[in-house]
């Protein structure tokens, strides 16, 4: 996870809205919505972000430890 709290909110505010603007949108804006409102909405949901990754930026104030080594 790499996507906070209010990082969260404000994507899936964003993308339903920009989902809900789809519906009145022409041919050309609707495939543009309709991705930027999906992209919003699945990152919001997983609390993941690739492009977040690329950039080395974490949102999220949770660090979750890393697994080093499987003892039975």
């Amino acid at each position: 996870m790499n996507v906070g709290g209010k990082d969260r909110v404000l994507r899936l505010m964003g993308g339903s809205s920009l989902l809900a603007f789809d519906y009145f949108a022409s041919s050309t804006w609707e495939l543009i919505l309709l991705g930027v409102g999906l992209w919003g909405l699945i990152t919001s949901v997983l609390g993941f972000c690739p492009f977040y990754t690329l950039m080395g930026r974490n949102t999220c104030p949770q660090t979750f430890p890393q697994i080093t080594s499987i003892q039975e």
